[in-house]
């Protein structure tokens, strides 16, 4: 399930006790200093630490290409590889993408704070639930932050502090009790949280949403913002459900073309403040498809990202690259 079929569910099944947040004509990008007009992007790498193809396809599309930002999955195999190389590339903008779920069938990651301590995240192979659905059904709020506070806690023992959170496959957006406690972690430690908190111009045509909802949203921005936290204006992702067709799957050249041009497409479409833009760049081998059939749509991804192309794109669109650690920083500096 993608984060923003997560989010859908989580409108149509509950309501916020939230007061709508006011609107006003700034976004928060320049709220941040940036200019009226800033078109300003993230472009961020999930799954790193995932595999070992996850890890190479992360670091191709930084150090290679235009990714600005990636997060790490605390709870899978290849994160101390992952973690030892951005403790020696420390200008690189690592993030947590926080796990409650372990989806493919034949390769799973359990929670870290110990099945015993957590028993409503785990499925009886002992591992995190597949699906959101499930973890929604058996978890409590208690036990999900028990789970993320643990991966917090082994990120910060290896050495390695997180510029920022988020939810992978959006689950920590899928019950309220559950945003609360991910929106909890953020403000306890002064970590910049992953949430569409401004215009939300993207996530309202992804999602559907009636404006009531991204009002909701956007007043979980405003409880960020007040904390002393930089917010999103917008989130685009969609590009995992971006559907590649058999002539182009097995050639990297069409593939490179085919995933530049939807990338071009989507940051034409950027509206003034601060996009964050995710992807799951992978450098697949042989392994891989082991793990998901969806190691097509990742590779892509990647060369998308190293395509001088795209490159070019971005600067005659005039889009304004950036990294949670310079939002933060930004934010820091703010009254």
């Amino acid at each position: 399930m993608t984060f923003c079929k997560t989010i859908s569910l989580l409108f149509s099944v509950f309501i916020w006790q939230l007061s709508p947040a006011q609107n006003n004509d700034s976004t928060y990008a320049e709220k941040l200093g940036y200019p009226k007009t800033a078109r300003v992007l993230i472009l961020h790498v999930d799954d790193a630490g995932m595999s070992f193809d996850s890890n190479e396809g992360a670091i191709n599309a930084i150090t290679k290409g235009v990714a600005t930002s990636v997060s790490v999955m605390m709870p899978c195999p290849w994160v101390p590889a992952f973690v030892h190389y951005i403790k020696t590339h420390p200008g690189i903008d690592a993030g947590l993408h926080l796990t409650l779920t372990s989806e493919w069938d034949a390769y799973r990651w359990g929670p870290l704070a110990g099945k015993t301590n957590v028993p409503g995240l785990v499925d009886k192979e002992g591992a995190l639930w597949p699906e959101v659905e499930d973890v929604v059904k058996h978890a409590s709020a208690d036990e999900v932050e028990k789970e993320i506070t643990a991966q917090l806690e082994r990120a910060r023992a290896m050495g390695f502090e997180p510029t920022h959170l988020d939810s992978h496959m959006g689950t920590l957006f899928a019950s309220p009790a559950f945003l609360q406690r991910y929106i909890k972690l953020g403000i306890e430690n002064h970590i910049p949280v992953m949430l569409p908190g401004g215009t939300d111009i993207l996530i309202k045509e992804e999602l559907h949403a009636p404006t009531e909802q991204i009002a909701q949203m956007q007043a979980l921005g405003k409880i960020l913002w007040n904390a002393g936290l930089p917010v999103l204006d917008d989130l685009h992702n969609v590009s995992y459900d971006w559907k590649i067709s058999e002539e182009i799957k097995n050639d990297d050249k069409k593939l490179q073309v085919f995933k530049t041009g939807k990338y071009i497409e989507a940051i034409k479409s950027l509206q003034p403040g601060v996009t964050m833009m995710i992807m799951h760049c992978t450098a697949t081998t042989e392994v891989f498809a082991h793990i998901s059939a969806s190691g097509t749509t990742r590779k892509g991804d990647m060369l998308a990202m190293m395509d001088p192309v795209f490159k070019k794109a971005l600067q005659k669109e005039g889009i304004v690259l950036t990294t949670w650690r310079e939002l933060k920083e930004r934010r820091d500096k703010i009254k």
